[in-house]
């Protein structure tokens, strides 16, 4: 996003879920289909009355595999799409999810994290499902996945998430939990035209000539609409460059090599992650989501104390920021990685570990936020 004069803009109240809604909207969300479910049910609620008034369309499914049916039809009709859920609702997308990375729909995915497995704490923060978004579905597919820590990520990471997901042909997940998707915080928002959004590009070449799968030099199919007068076969099959099923080695090598090739290509505008008080650091904090916030605070309470922390926040998380990860682990002796789960994301941090970094991991499984004093402990003990 362009750079803003806060000061010109009025503050507003949002709760996190409010947020993801206003950002969804503003980068040209006309489409939603989902089933409440808590911690994430603002957001369909909100947008059953949004949408419509903007020409949109919300649709209240029988269920969460429904819901992504729908939300993958909508997209292939040229529409910007997207549903909500948390934990068993996730579980339930997961076979239409692979649907959409082998078609190559652009989507949204939202999964506000709560406790589990199963119904498990319906109304407590967790971050359970990080490896989920990663391999939930099946097969070797390429996926990318979003983590929020405040009101103002979830406005702006929620636009990143459709520039993304349009801009590589791919279902985009972002990951709230219930601390950040509840908590409200005064937020100044940009004006519409300040916001930078990417569209599908669309085919230029005859309707004759169009093949719905050819690469080309960004590795990404242009990307016609059903009823703008191009064939378009869709399969959940491995398909060729019209659509249709192969039995083809090679066109089947080609296929999955050039689906993971076009978000390597990517890396440096999809891999995003933000330091503070990093630049003489050594000892750090790598977190995410919610606990990113314990974090900062536990940082900065670190340096009264002559400890010179710093902390780094993911906000990609797959494809996983090796190379920005790596550099931290060479600067500092130690770093923290706080989680609430048993340590899904420290073991990728473990290994991309080639310095040899002490990694100390901190996990909470009991539904309650990490709090800063037990970061704290850690960067004053270490």
């Amino acid at each position: 996003m362009e750079s803003i004069n806060e000061s010109e803009r009025k503050k507003i109240l949002l709760q996190g879920n409010e947020a993801i809604v206003a950002g969804a909207l503003a980068a040209g969300c006309r489409f939603f289909a989902g089933y409440p479910i808590t911690p994430a049910s603002e957001i369909s609620e909100i947008l059953s009355v949004k949408l419509p008034e903007v020409g949109g369309t919300f649709i209240q499914m029988e269920d969460e595999i429904a819901s992504m049916g729908a939300v993958i039809g909508a997209s292939l009709a040229g529409v910007k799409a997207m549903t909500a859920t948390s934990g068993p609702g996730f579980s339930l997308i997961q076979e239409n999810l692979g649907y959409g990375c082998i078609a190559e729909v652009p989507c949204v995915i939202v999964n506000v994290m709560r406790g589990g497995p199963s119904t498990g704490l319906p109304t407590s923060p967790s971050q359970g499902d990080v490896q989920m978004t990663r391999w939930g579905t099946h097969g070797d597919h390429p996926i990318i996945v979003l983590a929020v820590s405040s009101v103002a990520d979830c406005f702006s990471v929620t636009i990143k998430a459709f520039n993304l997901s349009e801009k590589y042909r791919i279902p985009v997940i972002i990951l709230s939990d219930e601390v950040v998707a509840h908590t409200r915080e005064s937020v100044t928002l940009p004006d519409q035209d300040q916001i930078r959004i990417f569209d599908r590009v669309k085919p230029d070449v005859p309707s004759d000539w169009y093949k719905p799968y050819a690469d080309n030099n960004r590795g990404v199919p242009d990307m016609a609409a059903f009823g703008d007068g191009y064939r378009h076969h869709v399969t959940g099959l491995v398909h060729d460059e019209k659509g249709f099923p192969t039995q083809d080695s090679q066109e089947i090598d080609k296929f999955l090599r050039r689906i993971h090739t076009k978000i390597s290509k990517g890396f440096q505008d999809i891999q995003i992650t933000k330091t503070h008080l990093m630049e003489d650091a050594e000892v750090c904090v790598i977190a995410y989501g919610s606990v990113a916030r314990s974090a900062l605070r536990a940082v900065r309470d670190a340096r009264k104390l002559g400890v010179k922390a710093g902390l780094v926040q993911l906000v990609t998380l797959f494809p996983f920021p090796r190379k920005a990860v790596d550099t931290y682990l060479r600067q500092c002796r130690v770093v923290i990685v706080p989680e609430m789960n048993m340590g899904q994301m420290s073991r990728e941090i473990g290994r991309v570990n080639q310095a040899g970094c002490r990694i100390v991991k901190h996990n909470r499984i009991d539904g309650q936020l990490i709090t800063p004093e037990e970061i704290l402990k850690h960067l004053t003990t270490v």
